[in-house]
């Protein structure tokens, strides 16, 4: 997802502009640029690369005027060069948009204009949107007031896509035009200023007055103000909130990257997921948001999860919780699979639709593709303000905070934790009787000590990352519950190390996997004392006999392992449906130690984006 930041107001534009880009960068982006209107005309500044190689240009001719807009591209149409980066300009060199999406329809749109002589300069699609744009403002008269809102609005009814963008022009210098279809954009109020920005984090700093903007809005911002309109032609006027968001709470402290402030975080975090949804009087949870009465949970004959990547994971784990707890058949699907699929769904089937960022394109596509078949769907998110909060039935929120590093964490152990509360909601309407409720409870109540174990244990897997960080692959092994944390360590390790890693089932060992087994090639076992820690041992000793090195995660107190394994991280003694969230806490270090080891940009890796907002 790449980042929108823009400005109207009273002061200068450019260090506004690049401290909100600043506020962005864990979003992922290859260059960065920006434009800004300086009562002479347009000037634009694009570089590839980090920010600081934006700021090195700017820096001995800093451009001076109080509108600008700016963005951070992740290549999508076109290769990361600085022709392709964003603003992008019309054909005039007057007009310069930033552009957050994918124009699908773009191929289409660009022979229309160059069947009217217009000569393209890049590969994108964005070039092809602000040609439009500019089209239309050239061909309106000049007397006409609005008319960047008008041109804007024209040009997004021939457009087929995604988009939030933000639109200026010398011409009306004291204007800019913000929309937004399935793309992120927030509008920032503050005295005699406004911003456009796609995540508050960039505006935070200067502004809690703020209104979120839903597909097909159109706002125009002048000097007096701003004003709505919809190519929906359902103009309701937007929702003015104050958002409890610190710019503190997104700084790293005495952290050397986020990735592991966010670590640390999880026992707040934890804390923050349960807190008041516990009810000791009777053994239960109570997630009212659910918007569910106890007789629609009872009738709930099936769940769908559904989510990408970590939240995937988080799902596969929350299948295994809710089936043990409540007795509930739940599957899991991708979300890119669900949106397309025919998959037959009964009337008393509930969907959960799983993400941090709650704009994940594909896992909105699934929420939709559920509400077009007339199910239930309810949303387990991070942004109280995002796409997915507004389009489902009910939901419970994480709470987990900011969330800055690409590698999620927080927000992977967050939703697994409201499984547990799911599932004991749900348990208690079925089978589970008050003291199994208590029971659940006290093991929930237990979690963040028991993090804090883990998270002491720092220094002990640094040491064992540093012993196999020669590694060019790695593979993971869970059963049940553990299984999709060995789903997750993987993906952890591949994200921010670079290096080829696995997930697999402990028992699909001998179905190909073993082949794999060799003395170069290091194995996770996640095989705490479970009802599957005996045959979780057997197949540690087929990976031992292939003279394959292996690192365990396992109960403490149990000194057998020792004798097994070549290294140990253990974790507190707990229950099958809280154990994952301390191994998954104990693998999350381990990643993040071996990329510090290596060299690796934590916070920041190659190719990633923090949310995938295009398909």
């Amino acid at each position: 997802m790449c980042g929108i930041v823009a400005y109207l107001g009273d002061k200068e534009a450019q260090p506004l502009l690049l401290e909100g880009l600043r506020r962005l960068e864990y979003r992922g982006y290859d260059s960065s640029g920006l434009a800004v209107l300086n009562g002479k005309g347009l000037e634009v500044v694009k570089k590839v690369g980090r920010i600081e190689q934006l700021e090195r240009a700017l820096g001995p001719h800093p451009l001076h005027g109080s509108l600008g807009i700016c963005h951070t591209r992740w290549a999508t149409h076109g290769k990361a060069t600085e022709v392709n980066a964003h603003p992008h300009i019309d054909a005039s060199g007057k007009l310069a948009i930033v552009h957050n999406g994918v124009i699908e329809n773009y191929g289409v749109l660009k022979k229309k204009l160059i069947d009217k002589g217009y000569q393209f300069r890049t590969e994108t699609d964005t070039e092809v949107l602000a040609f439009l744009i500019g089209f239309y403002f050239d061909t309106l008269d000049a007397e006409v007031g609005n008319r960047l809102e008008m041109s804007v609005m024209e040009a997004l009814r021939e457009v087929t896509g995604t988009y939030g963008l933000v639109a200026i022009h010398q011409d009306q210098p004291d204007v800019m035009v913000g929309a937004r279809r399935g793309s992120p954009l927030v509008l920032g109020i503050g005295p005699h200023e406004h911003f456009l920005a796609s995540d508050v984090a960039a505006i935070a700093a200067h502004t809690q007055t703020v209104a979120h903007l839903r597909d097909f809005d159109v706002v125009t911002i002048d000097r007096s103000g701003y004003r709505l309109k919809s190519l929906s032609h359902n103009e309701s006027g937007l929702e003015i909130s104050q958002i409890d968001y610190q710019a503190a709470d997104a700084q790293m402290g005495d952290f050397p990257h986020y990735m592991i402030k966010e670590i640390f975080e999880q026992t707040l975090s934890i804390q923050n997921a349960v807190r008041g949804r516990l009810n000791v009087e009777e053994s239960t949870a109570q997630l009212g948001g659910l918007n569910l009465s106890p007789q629609d949970l009872r009738d709930i004959d099936r769940i769908v999860i559904t989510g990408c990547g970590t939240a995937m994971h988080a799902g596969m784990v929350g299948e295994y919780i809710i089936e043990s707890l409540a007795h509930v058949p739940v599957e899991v699907e991708w979300a890119s699979e669900f949106r397309l699929r025919n998959s037959p769904l009964d009337r008393r089937t509930l969907v959960l639709v799983v993400s941090q960022s709650g704009e994940t394109e594909d896992t909105l596509g699934a929420l939709r593709e559920a509400h077009r078949k007339g199910h239930r769907v309810l949303g387990i998110c991070n942004n109280v303000a995002s796409t997915l909060a507004r389009e489902t039935d009910g939901g419970v929120y994480m709470y987990a905070g900011p969330e800055i590093s690409v590698a999620s964490t927080k927000a992977f152990t967050s939703p697994v934790i409201i499984f547990v509360l799911l599932g004991l909601l749900l348990g208690r309407m079925r089978f589970l009787s008050a003291t199994q409720g208590r029971q659940i409870i006290e093991a929930i109540e237990a979690l963040p000590d028991q993090i804090t174990q883990v998270l002491k244990q720092s220094a002990h897997i640094n040491a064992i990352a540093e012993k196999y960080s020669y590694s060019r692959s790695m593979l993971f092994f869970g059963r049940q519950m553990q299984y999709g944390i060995a789903l997750e360590g993987a993906l952890k390790m591949k994200e921010i190390t670079y290096i080829h890693a696995e997930g697999h089932p402990t028992a699909e060992l001998k179905h190909g996997v073993i082949a794999l087994v060799d003395e170069n090639t290091p194995s996770v076992f996640l095989c705490p004392s479970d009802g599957a820690y005996e045959k979780n041992i057997n197949n540690l000793q087929q990976i031992k006999a292939r003279r394959g090195p292996v690192i365990a995660v396992a109960t403490e107190g149990n000194e057998e392992i020792a004798q097994q394994a070549d290294d140990v991280i253990y974790i507190p003694d707990a229950p099958e449906y809280t154990a994952p969230i301390l191994s998954v806490v104990a693998l999350q270090l381990f990643a993040y130690h071996m990329a510090v080891i290596l060299g690796r940009d934590v916070d920041k890796p190659r190719n990633l984006a923090k949310s995938v907002t295009v398909p």
